[in-house]
């Protein structure tokens, strides 16, 4: 851990004693010797060091008479990152993914980094994933001097030793992660291992390395990296963009102070944009905000049909995160619907508030309330702030697994995935149905990225969200609990399965807003009053007051989460209790109207020594009267709240067949 640099490497570098860090990036690379471990800071194309990776990539590839070693160094590296860092090309870490230059990578994603992914897939570099949020909390970890990380982050996936460890391929031998009961749980040590190198970025650099960031989208775990190199007895090399005197950066501004910084590379203008797809953005550094009411609405489609349906699970002043990809369509939805207002969209690299952007900008936002180091974003996840988090489905199976990370020869990894899914309080995966002709319900996934399981033993709530239907975990596995309107259940559900899923109860329908053109109005329900509270119980009266004012009943588990609120109200008690019900600008789709007075009818029968019910509209006095008599109920339903009191009095609360 506490290993010195060679005096060879030391003499290279510049120290206090010169007259500045500032070196070129050529230089910089020559820092680096075979057998180093490097650490690099970024999420995709935001933050990382594209020069120094250049200037390594060609450091190796051509003769380099200025270096004391021969051509092809430095060789042998061992490459750990956090966050997938490249633009699925050549941008990135793909700079390092030659045959001889890495020996070991430990890394967060891969799916960026094809280069690296064919090495590892090839069975020519030993190749770990980790979680992200696990190596960005390692590098603080190793900055403090433990011996490691402790967390549950990993138990039941693949990075659990007793499914794989994270190994990705044979030649992968040596142990990372073990299981270490602690006073009767289960936990994972990750263990710690010395940093020779650690290669990040900022915005501006004094002559003594000091490192502010005021134009980067995000600070990542720039600071921990480091820490962590210099506690090793390490090397940290910065790029950044401009440079300024000595003692002209504002102290509160510096992000990286120049006591950890040995060497520091002024980058040409095209090699570091801000992200892999835009030089600068203000919006995306905070320096200004944006209109966003002015963005289309999403095509109708099997996209937004899943966004849809995953955004009604969203509550007012929840926490979110949206992963990359399909997820993204969520915080479209919310836009459309105007309630991005009511909830906070985070994303694992430090965004706070917002709205995250996609693609090669993903993990940048704008209007963002903060912006935070990604580690402490992780402290955040991991001890459970997340109320909601809205991530991929790649394969799903019986068990409720899920893989997300690799697919035969195609390495994706994990990346946040599995801190995220794992400590979310609900986590509503989302995707198509299929893959093309791609079966994705499976008997058993290939790589389990999170673990159904778990996942019940922890009580978490998980739903599985596709254009056909909607799943959710329970303790028997899949469970098929609602169905699209048209689809049929045989053909285009359980046929294009390789198991049959639980099914306690025939699926009800989706709702019909997600597949209309207008939008769904999920602000109105968003602000309405809850269920729960809409129902209260005087025992002196003995009356049951349920105020259902601008309430919408649309589907089966609207009507199920009535009947639940009535009885958990009315059955511990030894009588029955007469219900004053306003039904003042309720609505109900026509699809469940028979299903509400079913349920009516069984509540009158069991709980209710009488009803008294009223509104205003004469319309719904009619409708919804009419669908009490053919349950056999009277069907008399008084304009306003006086006349329910007086009709409850008229009927002396004991005639339920006159009152019900």
């Amino acid at each position: 851990m506490n290993e010195l640099l060679e005096p060879s490497r030391l003499s290279m570098a510049p120290t206090l004693a010169q007259r500045d860090k500032i070196v070129t990036a050529a230089d910089a690379a020559r820092l680096i010797r075979n057998g180093d471990t490097v650490a690099t800071g970024g999420f995709v194309g935001i933050g990382f060091a594209e020069e120094i990776a250049i200037a390594i990539e060609e450091r190796f590839l051509n003769n380099d008479l200025a270096s004391p070693q021969p051509s092809g160094t430095p060789r042998d590296l061992t490459l750990v990152y956090a966050a997938g860092q490249g633009d699925g090309q050549h941008r990135g870490l793909n700079h390092l993914a030659h045959e001889g230059l890495v020996k070991r990578v430990i890394g967060g994603h891969w799916g960026l980094v094809p280069g690296l992914q064919q090495l590892a897939v090839g069975n020519r570099i030993e190749a770990y994933n980790l979680p992200q949020g696990v190596i960005s909390h390692l590098f603080r970890d190793i900055a403090a001097g433990k011996p490691g990380h402790l967390s549950r982050v990993g138990l039941g996936t693949f990075v659990d030793p007793r499914l794989g460890g994270g190994k990705l391929n044979e030649k992968t031998t040596q142990d990372l992660v073990r299981l270490m009961p602690i006073d009767g749980e289960e936990y994972l040590f990750y263990q710690a291992f010395p940093i020779h190198v650690g290669i990040i970025r900022g915005t501006t650099a004094d002559p003594d390395g000091n490192i502010t960031m005021e134009k980067e989208a995000l600070t990542l775990e720039a600071l921990a990296i480091a820490m962590a190199v210099r506690n090793s007895g390490g090397i940290v090399i910065v790029q950044v963009e401009r440079l300024a005197d000595r003692n002209a950066l504002p102290a509160r501004q510096v992000k990286v102070p120049g006591v950890l910084v040995d060497c520091v590379v002024l980058a040409r203008p095209e090699n570091h944009w801000q992200t892999f797809s835009e030089p600068y953005s203000a919006a995306f550094s905070g320096e200004l905000r944006v209109p966003v009411s002015a963005v289309a609405p999403m095509a109708m489609g099997s996209r937004k049909i899943i966004a849809r349906r995953a955004a009604l699970e969203l509550d007012a002043n929840s926490v979110v995160n949206l992963g990359i990809g399909m997820p993204e369509g969520i915080a479209e939805v919310a836009n459309e619907e105007k309630i991005a207002s009511l909830l906070t969209l985070t994303a694992e690299p430090g965004v706070i508030g917002g709205v995250p952007a996609g693609g090669l900008n993903f993990g940048a936002a704008v209007n963002c309330q903060a912006i935070i180091d990604q580690p402490y974003q992780f402290d955040f996840y991991d001890g459970g702030g997340l109320d909601i988090a809205f991530l991929g489905l790649a394969q799903a199976d019986r068990e409720g697994n899920l893989n997300v990370s690799k697919f035969g020869p195609k390495l994706a990894g994990a990346g946040g995935f599995i801190n995220i899914s794992q400590n979310a309080k609900k986590v509503v995966f989302v995707g198509s149905f299929m893959a093309g002709s791609t079966r994705k319900f499976v008997q058993a996934v290939e790589h389990r990225t999170f673990s159904g399981q778990v996942a019940v033993q922890r009580g978490q709530r998980v739903l599985y969200v596709t254009e056909r239907c909607v799943f959710r975990l329970c303790a028997q596995g899949l469970e098929l609990i609602e169905i699209a309107p048209g689809v049929d259940l045989q053909r285009d559900v359980l046929d294009c399965m390789d198991f049959v899923p639980v099914m306690q109860a025939p699926p009800t329908l989706m709702d019909a807003r997600i597949f209309r053109p207008e939008p769904m109005g999920l602000r109105e329900d968003m602000l309405s009053l809850p269920l729960e509270q809409r129902l209260a119980y005087d025992p002196q009266q003995n009356v049951l007051f349920i105020n259902f004012e601008g309430f919408t009943v649309r589907s089966a588990a609207d009507v199920q989460a009535i009947q639940t609120q009535v009885e958990q109200r009315l059955k511990p008690l030894e009588r029955r209790a007469w219900a004053i019900v306003n039904y003042d600008n309720f609505s109900i789709q026509p699809e469940v109207l028979d299903l509400y007075s079913e349920m009516v009818r069984d509540m009158v029968e069991r709980y209710y020594s009488g009803v008294s019910r009223y509104t205003t509209s004469n319309f719904l006095r009619m409708k919804l009267g009419d669908a009490l008599q053919r349950r056999g109920l009277a069907p008399h339903i008084v304009e306003n709240a006086m006349q329910a009191h007086q009709h409850m009095g008229a009927q002396g609360r004991g005639d339920a067949s006159a009152a019900g």
